[in-house]
């Protein structure tokens, strides 16, 4: 089971840089419906796969945020 709420972390995430989930997909060159869609349903942000084999040795999944310097 992925732990983090996405949805919630990328808004705070913008929040503390000062920019927008539009602004964020202008940067990285998509839409932001895209952005919005990705955030929302976290299986496209984590293979689905990956966590079902995490899952089967007993693991959940946490996703870390480290600010680059």
């Amino acid at each position: 089971m992925l732990k983090n709420n996405i949805e919630v972390d990328v808004k705070v995430k913008c929040i503390e840089a000062d920019t927008t989930q539009a602004k964020l997909a202008e940067n990285i060159g998509t839409t932001p419906s895209y952005v919005n869609r990705l955030i929302k349903n976290k299986e496209n942000i984590v293979n689905k796969t990956f966590i079902q084999m995490l899952e089967s040795l007993g693991y959940d999944i946490e996703l870390k945020y480290v600010k680059r310097d």
